[in-house]
């Protein structure tokens, strides 16, 4: 593959010599310099993925440009394409030696082979013993969250020691395939494809439709599973809605089920087994739901891995139960993608793990999360006032995130200090733990808390589409066109919020509630590329809808 890849071939160099570039129908451009160099790996960036979309791998490199740096003249469908559909082949794979275009549906055309003019071995080889390993590998732009976004300069070394840790942790073997559809402009999906690469997994994009990640799983049947939360808890919602509807004594066996799964990992974590009466409620439960659910992800789930945002416990419990454990983990591009990881022998829910080896964790007196080591960026491309921002002169990284050590050394993180909420009596408020308590609701989509220089925290809420339409479909409503704006949908919004305050302390406590139309999205920059809310565009946009809170109470919005 790398043979083809080079100058003059797929990829190409910036015209000033700078740094990386992706021509016209080229693979993602982050991770160009390094193959250029004989050092990392291309990144798949289809045409039409999440990796490509406004504000995602383009737009990291129009600020690029803005930066000094390399310009694009176009990202298109890339070398790494989409699979052919209705064949049962959804997704194919790059690294285990498939690689189709997506020219047609219903026939393969294989494009490796189709690289021009493959280089020399010896070629390759020289160019990649004149790397060293403090060279920049690859420019990763962040998401942009609280302004533009910036490149994070990413060595050799930061890249290889981060991959290194990773998978000491959580172990590789032969026959392993790891299936990606986390965009390719995030650092957590360019990390997990580097890794593939380099351990030898077979790695299989998605179809390019994230409504078709579920379909492809069985298909695929990964080991390994790189994901956001939302995933998981989509497919436990899923079967609870399922359990649900088929009456009370359905839901009541689920939840014995769901119990006894539980015991049993905790029995099997300790290098035990069931038996007797217990042995014998697992075979049943694993019939009738463990073994499908395992199915569903592909059967061969050993190892899945979940960032960007805290998971709901009532999925992990229920994933764990049926024998698939999820691994929690954090980091920021900043860090080259991990800080801390949990992994089969360090597992402890509610928190991200410990830190990984090449990376020294402490806690700053403000509670900010602090990292140093070797898989820390080299700074900020073309903004040495941002880096010198967040990297301190003893080389500690601020991340901006705020957390605390249990007494085993596991991280727990609780907010980010630029999201503090200062109501107008003085009161300082996390909103991150409010929202996710607010989103543990199978009813709730987003939850985004407001306060600052107010009385009191508001909340405004987007629904979960799916779950409100089985929810209307057993109470036997006709579908609801506007479900924001049912008083039965309200309800059910006002008892997840009685649910969040019951957990938080009184400051804390949602005192009113708009439900919103839809959903935040990409698309409408609500959200970044890697799905992280941009607060202070929701602030304007519903800056009606807030004030009337204050004025009115509770409402349901009109947008």
């Amino acid at each position: 593959m790398v043979q083809g890849v080079r100058d003059g071939g797929v990829f190409g160099q910036d015209a000033r010599g700078g740094g990386p570039t992706v021509r016209d129908g080229g693979v993602g451009g982050a991770f160009d310099q390094g193959v250029r160099d004989g050092g990392a790996f291309g990144q798949g960036a289809r045409g039409g993925g999440p990796a490509v979309r406004d504000g995602g791998v383009g737009g990291a490199f129009d600020q690029g440009a803005r930066d000094g740096g390399p310009a694009v003249p176009g990202i298109g469908g890339g070398a790494f394409a989409q699979g052919p559909r209705g064949d049962g082949a959804a997704a194919r794979g790059v690294a285990g030696g498939d690689a189709f275009s997506s020219g047609s549906r219903d026939t393969a055309a294989l494009v490796l082979d189709a690289l021009p003019d493959p280089a020399p071995v010896e070629e390759l080889l020289a160019r990649a013993a004149s790397r060293a390993p403090e060279d920049l590998c690859s420019l990763v732009y962040t998401s942009g969250t609280t302004g533009p976004p910036k490149g994070c300069r990413l060595t050799h070394a930061n890249l290889a020691v981060v991959d290194d840790a990773s998978a000491a942790l959580l172990g590789s073997e032969e026959g392993d395939v790891l299936y990606l559809y986390l965009p390719l402009a995030h650092v957590f999906a360019q990390l997990a494809q580097q890794s593939s690469l380099v351990q030898g997994r077979t790695l299989c994009y998605f179809g390019g439709s994230v409504r078709d990640v579920i379909a492809e799983l069985p298909e695929v049947r990964p080991t390994h599973l790189p994901s956001v939360p939302r995933l998981f808890e989509k497919v436990h919602a899923g079967v609870l809605s399922a359990a649900e509807s088929r009456g009370p004594e359905a839901r009541a066996r689920f939840d014995a089920a769901i119990r006894t799964g539980l015991e049993v990992a905790e029995l099997r974590a300790r290098g035990a087994e069931p038996g007797g009466a217990l042995l014998t409620a697992w075979r049943e439960a694993d019939e009738n739901l463990f073994a499908p659910v395992r199915a569903a992800f592909g059967g061969r789930l050993r190892v899945a891995i979940t960032g960007a945002a805290p998971i709901a416990p009532r999925a992990m419990e229920f994933l764990r139960a049926c024998g698939i454990p999820v691994f929690e983990g954090y980091g920021m591009t900043e860090s080259s993608g991990v800080i801390t990881i949990s992994h089969p022998g360090g597992l402890r829910p509610g928190t991200v793990g410990r830190p990984v080896d090449c990376c020294e964790v402490r806690i700053a007196e403000d509670g900010e999360v602090l990292a140093r080591g070797p898989g820390i960026f080299a700074g900020y491309h073309g903004a040495p006032e941002a880096t010198a921002g967040v990297l301190d002169p003893d080389g500690w990284l601020h991340t901006g995130d705020v957390g605390a050590f249990d007494g085993d050394g596991f991280l727990k993180i609780t907010g980010r200090k630029k999201d503090l909420v200062i109501t107008s009596g003085g009161k300082n408020l996390a909103p991150a733990p409010v929202e996710f308590a607010l989103q543990q609701s199978r009813w709730i989509s987003r939850a985004i808390m407001i306060g600052d220089r107010r009385p009191y925290p508001v909340a405004l809420l987007t629904l979960d589409a799916e779950e409100i339409a089985a929810w209307a479909e057993r109470e036997g409503l006709a579908p609801l066109s506007r479900p924001a704006g049912h008083p039965a949908v309200r309800t059910l919004c006002q008892e997840a919020v009685d649910v969040a305050n019951a957990q938080l302390s009184g400051p804390a406590r949602i005192r009113a509630f708009a439900i919103i139309d839809g959903d935040f999205t990409v698309a409408d920059g609500s959200l970044t590329p890697t799905l992280k809310v941009r607060r202070a565009v929701i602030s304007e946009r519903y800056a009606s809808e807030i004030d009337a809170l204050y004025s009115h109470g509770s409402i349901r919005s009109d947008k």
